[in-house]
Parts: C-alpha cells; sequence; structure tokens
C-alpha cells in the first residue's frame, strides 16, 4: 500500500507545481503554458499509442484536427454551449480513431504508418477542399460572445487568462492520471506486451487486434480533447492543424521527453516549444536551430529525457 501511494507522489506534484505555477507566472508565459498544457494532452495520447502500445503513426492530427473542428464549426455555426461543443469534439476523435483503426490495424509497422498517414492527408484535404465552410489555412476565429461556460448558476470566459489556465491544467491533469492509471492496470501490460512481442502475446491468447484498438481509440479520444480545447480556449480554428506538420509533432514530443513515459509528454512539449519560440527570436532561419539542437538531444538522450534519466539512476544505485 505504502509502495502503491509513492508511485502517485510525483504525478501529483508535477500536477501541484503547474497549478502553484500559475500565480508566478508572467502574462506571456502565463498563456504560452496553457498553450503548453493542451499540446502536452495530445501528446499524451500519442504517447498511449506509440509508447505503451507501439503503435507508429503519422496520422494522429486527423483525431486533433476532428476535436478542433467538431468543437468549432458546432460552436460557431450551430451555436452549441461550450461543454456540448467539446463534448463533440472529444466524440469526433473518438469516432475518427475507432474507424481508421479498424482499417489500418490491419497492417504493420511501416504499412500502419503509411496508412495513418494516407487518412491523415484525406482529412487535411478535405479541410481545404471545403474552404467556403472551414475557410481552409486562413481559418476562423471564434467570437468572445459564444465562448462562455456555464457551470451550476456562475459563467466563465474562456478568454480570461486564469479560466484558460485552469481549464488546460484540468484536462492536462485528466489525461496525465488517465495514462498513469492505463499503464498501471492490466489492460496496460497487455499493451506493454503488445509493443514488446505481439506475435507471444497473440500466443499467449489475447486478442491484439482488439486491445490495439482500444489503444488507438482512447489516443484519439485524448487528441480530440486537445483539439476542442484548443479551438475553445485559443478561439482559432484552421487547416494548419490537420496537416502533416501536427502529426510530426506529437511525435518528436514523445521522442524528447521519453516514450512510455507518462511525463514525457508534458517535458518533451515544453521543451520544443520553448526551443521554438527563443530561437524565433534570434534569427528567421529558426527551424534548423531548433533541428540542430533536436537532433543533438536525442543523440544525447535516446529514451528520452525522463527514459535516460531513469537508466543513468538505475545504473548508478548500488
Amino acid at each position: 500500500m505504502r509502495a502503491r501511494a509513492a508511485r502517485w507522489c510525483a504525478p501529483l506534484g508535477v500536477i501541484a507545481a503547474l497549478a502553484l505555477a500559475q500565480f508566478a507566472l508572467p502574462d506571456y508565459h502565463h498563456t504560452n503554458m496553457a498553450r503548453i498544457m493542451i499540446l502536452a494532452t495530445f501528446a499524451v495520447g500519442y504517447n498511449i499509442a506509440f509508447g505503451y502500445t507501439g503503435l507508429l503513426s503519422l496520422g494522429h492530427a486527423m483525431f486533433f484536427a476532428a476535436g478542433l473542428y467538431g468543437a468549432g464549426m458546432t460552436a460557431h455555426f450551430l451555436h452549441f454551449p461550450m461543454a456540448a461543443a467539446f463534448a463533440v469534439g472529444i466524440a469526433g476523435g473518438l469516432a475518427l480513431a475507432f474507424i481508421v483503426g479498424l482499417i489500418a490495424l490491419r497492417t504493420r509497422g511501416v504499412s500502419f504508418l503509411i496508412v495513418t498517414l494516407m487518412f491523415a492527408q484525406a482529412v487535411y484535404l478535405t479541410t481545404l477542399y471545403f474552404n467556403n465552410i472551414t475557410r481552409g489555412d486562413e481559418g476562423f476565429v471564434l467570437a468572445e460572445e459564444i465562448r462562455q461556460l456555464g457551470l451550476g448558476g456562475a459563467v466563465f470566459a474562456l478568454n480570461d487568462l486564469d479560466v484558460r489556465y485552469n481549464c488546460a491544467l484540468l484536462l492536462f491533469a485528466l489525461s496525465y492520471l488517465l495514462s498513469i492509471v492505463l499503464l498501471q492496470s492490466p489492460i496496460g501490460r497487455v499493451l506493454i506486451a503488445v509493443r514488446e512481442n505481439e506475435p507471444r502475446t497473440q500466443m499467449l491468447g489475447y486478442n491484439t487486434f482488439g486491445y490495439k484498438l482500444l489503444a488507438l481509440s482512447v489516443s484519439g479520444a485524448l487528441s480530440g480533447m486537445s483539439g476542442a480545447a484548443y479551438a475553445l480556449l485559443f478561439a482559432y480554428v484552421g487547416s494548419i492543424f490537420a496537416s502533416t506538420q501536427y502529426s510530426i509533432y506529437p511525435l518528436l514530443w514523445v521522442l524528447l521527453g521519453g516514450a512510455g513515459a507518462p511525463a514525457g509528454p508534458l517535458i518533451g512539449t515544453a521543451l520544443m516549444f520553448y526551443l521554438v519560440d527563443f530561437s524565433s527570436e534570434v534569427t528567421s532561419s529558426y527551424m534548423i536551430v531548433v533541428g540542430i539542437i533536436l537532433v543533438v538531444l536525442i543523440v544525447a538522450f535516446p529514451r528520452g529525457i525522463i527514459g535516460s534519466i531513469r537508466l543513468a539512476w538505475s545504473g548508478a544505485r548500488p
């Protein structure tokens, strides 16, 4: 019992640190951290598919976009309340992940990567094709008057810095704790077994297709939740979020932080976000600088930052 309680100290400490940080951060970094936590939720979803289950996908932008457009368009065009629009976004990510999984999971390895990339490109081109509705790359902005969250008798404006930060914190905390519960559950152990040796897991009698579909569906739901939150909290919906760029980002965030480590997505997202932010202030060719730094980091920390620290720590212990 004591060991189980000790395992929750670090996750709860991370959440507490994020909660306290809002009182010390200036407005600029306050907004940045809210954005990082939303994107880290996206990375948590990706980590469940890739880090836990070994599903290397290049199509997760479509799940993020499903949540983004599901929430954004229902709020903008149909005037759904924020909670209902948010629920539509999550349902969109979950439904798309389930449908894509039924087809894509019949392949493995590089073939799975290519199939997910093709599906994601189809979704991206769809957002461009229906430009008269989606506004394509230009996108559309959600009006301030509709971004009001009613809870009980209280109404919260989502453009308020504190409301936005705490909404982002709540969503990240839920996804982070869910990923830990999943990892420590019997289902999580099967997902890791699938990642390490799927044929042997099948020989033990497990329906690996079903477990992979479950992992991809949970991953899609969290990605859709992140996309829905991004649309509602930051008031912007655009095709850029459905592009291949946003399928590569969560892969990089997870690899940097540590694939399979629950806290890895947050560390990787924050590190890369500020790498881009700081280098863009120095040079217009900031992506070259970021690329070089990322190569150095990945070479220096082949298991990700958390994975490499864990390896060094376990090797240093007697």
